[in-house]
């Protein structure tokens, strides 16, 4: 018990040096040796944090282009919305959220212009909610961002190291990319 309390401090001592040592901007002249044998929490912390920097990036750029009050969760609203449209309640099904949550979500979205309500054709009593052009603007240009963020990994770790990478994850993630409840997942946690 002595031991893994040992290893266990050591491996946060590790994990403070790194962090402390900079927080170099991704593609830092200084490589990053790797540890011999990495502590087991590094792994999911280098995944969230490579996650966080093409998400930081993506926004950077977003507002940059037009898009300022885009912040990370709206992404995944809209993909939960499609291009159909859905409601509120639908929406926090597919997010794991609750549908007030959805409903104040939705009410920011409307405020930015991204998302309208209309009545559902189908059910006079309910509301749908739709993605405005700004919305799928936003989503066409987050494709093209994404696209040049990872042309940017590529040349930082090499293009086959990337496409290998990317084989790797797709070896122990789901199949579908697409899970929409992230934002219910990381609120109930």
């Amino acid at each position: 018990m002595a031991e893994a309390a040992g290893a266990a401090a050591t491996g946060a001592a590790r994990a403070a040096t790194v962090r402390g040592a900079g927080a170099a901007a991704v593609g830092a002249a200084e490589p990053v040796e790797a540890a011999a044998e990495a502590p087991g929490f590094e792994l999911p912390l280098r995944l969230l944090l490579a996650f966080r920097v093409l998400i930081d990036e993506l926004h950077a750029e977003l507002a940059r282009r037009g898009h300022p009050g885009m912040r990370p969760m709206h992404g995944f609203v809209f993909q939960a919305i499609g291009p159909g449209g859905t409601t509120a309640a639908e929406l926090g099904r597919r997010l794991g959220i609750s549908k007030q949550a959805a409903g104040k979500t939705i009410d920011t979205l409307e405020q930015l212009g991204y998302t309208e309500r209309g009545p559902d054709p189908g059910d006079a009593r309910r509301k749908v909610v739709r993605l405005t052009e700004r919305a799928v603007d936003a989503l066409a240009l987050s494709a093209r961002i994404f696209d040049d963020l990872r042309a940017r990994w590529a040349e930082i770790l090499g293009t086959e190291r990337l496409r290998a990478l990317e084989a790797d994850l797709r070896l122990v993630t789901p199949r579908d990319p697409w899970r929409l409840d992230v934002p219910g997942w990381f609120g109930d946690q």
